[in-house]
């Protein structure tokens, strides 16, 4: 007996698939960045030194006196002259007086007023250099800096981002299929 037989041929479907990939590009630019350093605000204030010199005395040692100072001088010295000469007169006239005692008082006096005192030596040292007076006031230096902040100015730059999509496309290489065949 012949019992019918069933054959099923089935073909597989193929699906195909075309890829197109996608593609990034990404930039980032620099940051544009700007900088001032300004100058530091100097300011600078000084006052003199001053001195002062005194050379009265040292040039009185040199003869080179003011008007006042030597007329000062010529009056005490004629003061002290006067005085001198009234106490030689008041001697001479002491001595004339004891003159009944003895003694040669006129030739003594005679004596005393023509023999000149022994002349002094010309030598003399001048200028003292240790008689002029200093006073120094020192001076002032005041030094004011004044920093200043810097200027930065910076700008950040977005970056550049490129993207292209991908595609996917499909479609069938092959269209799937059965076939039933019944075979007796």
């Amino acid at each position: 007996m012949n019992i019918p037989q069933l054959q099923i041929q089935t073909t597989k479907g193929i699906l195909g698939l075309q890829m197109t990939k996608p593609s990034q590009e990404i930039e980032q630019p620099r940051a544009t960045l700007s900088q001032q350093q300004p100058a530091a605000i100097l300011e600078i204030s000084t006052t003199r030194p001053q001195l002062s010199l005194d050379t009265t005395e040292a040039r009185a040692d040199v003869d080179m006196k003011s008007v006042f100072r030597r007329s000062n001088e010529y009056a005490q010295l004629g003061k002290q002259g006067a005085m001198e000469g009234i106490a030689r007169r008041a001697q001479e006239g002491r001595q004339l007086v004891k003159i009944g005692n003895g003694g040669n008082a006129i030739a003594a006096i005679a004596k005393q007023n023509t023999t000149p005192s022994p002349a002094p030596l010309g030598i003399r040292f001048v200028g003292n250099r240790s008689q002029i007076q200093m006073a120094i006031q020192p001076g002032t230096l005041n030094i004011q800096a004044t920093p200043q902040k810097s200027i930065n100015d910076v700008q950040i730059n977005k970056p550049i981002h490129n993207y292209t999509q991908g595609k996917v496309t499909g479609q069938m290489e092959q269209y799937p299929s059965i076939q039933i065949d019944v075979k007796y």
